[in-house]
């Protein structure tokens, strides 16, 4: 059932959404500063392009920098990539079929606006890394 929702999401937004963390990923590479900003964002668009089967968990030794990063990223990168799953997920919840994939958009919200200090693991093992 996860590869057919995947497969459907990657039709509807998952590669558009892709698209624009990699878009965002290699804007952020441009300077040293922003390489690790780049990683998170190459990370949450592979999330973003197979999201279903996985979710994502704290990090609880990320620390104080993965905070300061979590700011900087906000300002950069992140308002305007929890605006795209916004209009993404309402625009999928306006169909019976898309709701699923609108709520999975709205599940990616959060990461996208903080994602210093998270991991992507798969959803049968959420606490397998701690």
């Amino acid at each position: 059932m996860k590869t057919i929702l995947n497969v459907i999401w990657l039709v509807l937004s998952g590669f558009w959404l892709f698209l624009g963390y990699l878009f965002a990923g290699v804007l952020l590479c441009i300077t040293i500063i922003g390489i690790p900003f780049g990683i998170a964002a190459f990370r949450i668009g592979v999330y973003a392009l197979w999201p279903f089967g996985y979710t994502t968990v704290e990090r609880r030794d990320a620390g104080a920098p993965s905070c300061i990063g979590n700011v900087l990223w906000l300002v950069l990168a992140g308002w305007w990539l929890a605006l795209a799953h916004i209009t993404t997920g309402i625009a999928l919840c306006l169909t019976i079929i898309g709701i699923p994939f609108g709520i999975a958009n709205f599940k990616l919200i959060p990461v996208s606006l903080l994602p210093l200090g998270r991991e992507i693991v798969p959803t049968d093992q959420p606490f397998a890394t701690r």
